[in-house]
């Protein structure tokens, strides 16, 4: 990274299952360039629609043994009876480009990264209702109605942990809640720590101009 560059970070976003975490990053992803999702490895079956190295890295358990064994996952925890785990080298090798990598974890892997990746950025998504968040488990038609229950109950003890978190949204309004995530990620790169300020303050000195438009990092194209 030069000096003129700004430096990448980590953003993590937790919800409880059904919550949306994915429809919002769905919708925040295409607006930021220099955005990039961290996909996951678990070890869980594929769901009907999903795809090997987009949605995640579906591992044997086998497999996915030897890659905690040789330290290959920046976070790793169980959840529903499978494990999941984020893989090191990729939030190493994007940061240090100055991109900013989002993950969407449970409150176990995010408490293991804010412990292993001092400066991640830590994002929960909360439901309107626990009602609403049973709505949307059953509609999504994946579980039957004892993983549903199963679903809402850890749902109660990741509520838990939103005290350990540095944002929290309400996704009660798809569209609000993916501009508030925008919103943060686009706050968290202004940071004196990750931007390029020095060289924008060089420009001043010189009698350049510093445009808005460009001194962003990671702003959007169009």
């Amino acid at each position: 990274m030069g000096p003129g560059e700004s430096r990448g970070f980590l953003v993590v976003l937790s919800a409880p299952s059904g919550a949306g975490k994915n429809t919002v990053l769905a919708r925040v992803l295409p607006r930021l360039e220099h955005l990039t999702y961290s996909v996951s490895c678990t070890t869980r079956p594929a769901r009907p629609g999903e795809r090997d190295g987009v949605d995640y890295y579906f591992l044997s358990d086998e497999e996915f043994d030897r890659r905690v064994s040789t330290g290959d996952f920046l976070e790793w925890a169980w959840f529903c009876g499978h494990r999941y785990g984020t893989p090191r080298a990729f939030v190493e090798e994007r940061t240090a480009r100055g991109e900013t990598v989002i993950m969407d974890i449970d409150v176990q892997g995010s408490a293991q990264v804010k412990r292993n990746w001092p400066g991640a950025v830590l994002v929960f998504l909360l439901p309107p209702s626990l009602e609403e968040l049973r709505r949307r488990l059953t509609r999504r038609g994946s579980d039957g109605a004892a993983a549903v229950e199963g679903r809402l109950r850890a749902a109660r003890e990741e509520l838990r942990a939103v005290a350990e978190y540095d944002y929290v949204i309400i996704n009660d309004e798809l569209d609000r809640a993916a501009r508030l995530l925008e919103a943060i990620i686009r706050a968290e790169r202004l940071k004196t720590a990750r931007s390029p300020w020095p060289t924008w303050l060089e420009a001043l000195r010189k009698g350049d101009r510093i445009d808005a438009g460009t001194a962003e990092p990671g702003r959007d194209q169009g």
